[in-house]
């Protein structure tokens, strides 16, 4: 049986290239679904022509944004693991705060009480960083289980680029799939 992985991506230029992810995360035997937050299904839609097709026939699963009507059928496997990447800062602060108002928050809000493995892989830069509702939420979401990948007192994972400077293609995504349990 193949183990599911969930990436749910937040509208963050690392989700312009969440295919990097996708493939690392298959070539380690995941299933991957995407979840996308709504910017981020606006991105892939309006600034890139078929990309949702892209990514769909990448991972063989529909591109969620949306939550399904109580009547709807699941159209995607169960996880077993959730990979937040890129989070950004609204979307840690307002999991944190045990938000559930778009199908990506509601998916981590629940997985915590699921006791699902998940890794947050935050993108922000240095200014957001300072923001203070972001240490909060770092420890909460921490305290709850989840690895947030943060190069922060623990000296681990992604560290805030300066303004305006983010270097996608070092987005490291290999850190966030080691973080998992095997798939």
């Amino acid at each position: 049986m193949t183990s599911t992985l969930y990436v749910i991506s937040s509208a963050a230029p690392p989700a312009r290239r969440v295919q990097t992810g996708i493939r690392a995360a298959q070539a380690r035997g995941w299933d991957v679904c995407l979840i996308l937050t709504p910017s981020a299904h606006r991105w892939a839609t309006e600034d890139a022509v078929g990309e949702l097709d892209a990514l769909r026939t990448l991972t063989g699963h529909a591109v969620r944004h949306l939550y399904k009507l109580p009547s709807g059928e699941d159209v995607l496997p169960d996880a077993h693991a959730l990979l937040a990447a890129p989070v950004t800062l609204n979307t840690l602060t307002k999991w944190a705060d045990g938000h559930a108002d778009t199908l990506a928050l509601g998916l981590l809000t629940e997985g915590i009480g699921l006791g699902l493995p998940i890794v947050a892989l935050p993108y922000i830069n240095a200014a957001q960083a300072k923001h203070p509702a972001l240490p909060r939420a770092v420890a909460a979401l921490r305290e709850a289980g989840v690895r947030v990948l943060l190069d922060d007192d623990h000296d681990e994972g992604f560290v805030p680029h300066p303004p305006k400077r983010g270097r996608v293609e070092e987005y490291p995504w290999d850190l966030a799939l080691d973080a998992l349990p095997p798939a």
